[in-house]
């Protein structure tokens, strides 16, 4: 199983609620380096205003909506990058600080030395409940930071996939060669 796949798996999986962490202002100045740029910022406000434009007639639709509707806001930043070292460690440190704290723990660390990928996936408790989600994917060539607020049932969050620049993920395991891709 790939890295993209175990970071992409999660995001479909991994129960979600609300949640503080802030992206740091520095990424966007990232953006110029930055070859492609996902830019994701839909608070409470905007997601309402944006579920507007989905139907209740279509049974995709219907279910994205009724999801959307008890989350508080969904933040995803990416870049990838023509060459590597465009972004420093130290791009990413305000959020791993964020996330070094008692209320959260990693619960998926994966490091490749031949690739010079690493997913970290973070779930913020309270009270014995999920209370957040974080996930962050660094490779020589892209930074991907993802970050959704709000109470989400884990069954219910493959539905985000493919709206709100989130990834469409299919779950289904590929058969070629005895290797899942």
């Amino acid at each position: 199983m790939s890295i993209k796949t175990v970071f992409l798996t999660w995001i479909v999986l991994a129960p979600l609620g609300a949640q503080e962490i802030k992206l740091p202002a520095g990424l966007d100045r990232l953006a110029s380096k930055a070859s492609e740029v996902v830019d994701v910022t839909m608070d409470a406000n905007l997601l309402q205003l944006a579920s507007r434009f989905l139907s209740d007639k279509d049974p995709d639709d219907a279910k994205v909506k009724k999801l959307i509707g008890g989350l508080k806001g969904i933040y995803v930043r990416s870049f990838e990058f023509d060459k590597a070292g465009e972004y420093q460690d130290s791009d990413v440190e305000p959020v791993r600080a964020q996330l070094h704290t008692p209320a959260w723990s990693r619960i998926v660390g994966v490091r490749s030395l031949k690739s010079g990928e690493n997913s970290e996936v973070y779930l913020k408790t309270e009270n014995g409940k999920i209370g957040g989600l974080a996930i962050l994917v660094t490779e020589p060539k892209q930074l991907t930071i993802v970050s959704i607020e709000g109470t989400i049932d884990p069954d219910q969050l493959k539905e985000l996939g493919g709206h709100f620049g989130i990834p469409k993920v299919d779950t289904r395991k590929e058969t070629g060669h005895g290797k899942d891709e």
